[in-house]
């Protein structure tokens, strides 16, 4: 069986479907998803989950915190050894406007895109998946693609586009077309939680956010 890894580049995932759940109200309950579940239905039939990495960092906002906690938490209660969680780090940056000078602050994601070439290059060096899926629309990824392609022939790259967002570049650097997953939208029908996700022998658990809902 070939070993299949997925990399999800959590900000442009969620902001993808949130961008797609403003246009369609229906996508809104795919912010709580089991994303093994959802990368299963992906598979080849000569094929298995290795792990789903998921990149994103900790909102400085509370209640977007408590959310993706929630998230995080019940995915990891359903599938403990196939989902992992690699965090970045939301710092505030200062900005001024361009029209009327005021001066404010704006949260901004750091580590995650290094955090995903790193983990990329890492686990071909390591041997540690056959087939790389990296859902993202973010060119900076680009480099570490080309030194996969260039250094790891045997290792296959697939590239998925979170809903409502593409990248050219990526586009023209995919060994192979590019799944666009707004177009899959059964797959992710497929892949919603339970309001409650209980883990295995039922002594932990997990509830959707009521903003959710």
């Amino acid at each position: 069986m070939a070993r299949v890894t997925f990399y999800f580049d959590g900000f442009n995932f969620y902001y993808g479907l949130k961008k797609k759940s403003s246009v369609d109200a229906s996508w809104k309950r795919f912010y709580w998803i089991d994303f093994i579940r959802l990368c299963e239905q992906f598979l080849g039939p000569d094929q298995t989950i290795e792990k789903v990495k998921y990149f994103s960092a900790a909102p400085l906002n509370a209640g977007k915190q408590s959310r993706q906690s929630a998230l995080f938490k019940a995915n990891v209660l359903l599938n403990p050894d196939k989902f992992e969680i690699i965090r970045g780090k939301y710092y505030k940056k200062t900005q001024t406007c361009k029209h009327c000078g005021n001066v404010f602050q704006v949260p901004e994601e750091k580590r995650t895109d290094v955090n995903i070439s790193v983990n990329l290059i890492g686990d071909c060096l390591l041997d540690n998946t056959d087939i790389l899926v990296i859902i993202t629309a973010d060119s900076d990824i680009v480099p570490p693609i080309e030194f996969i392609i260039k250094n790891f022939p045997e290792k296959k790259i697939r590239i998925y586009f979170p809903p409502q967002v593409s990248s050219f570049d990526l586009q023209n650097i995919s060994p192979k077309k590019p799944i666009y997953l707004e177009n899959n939208k059964s797959r992710f029908l497929n892949s919603v939680m339970p309001d409650i996700v209980f883990n295995s022998d039922k002594t932990d658990s997990a509830t959707i956010p009521t903003e959710w809902k």
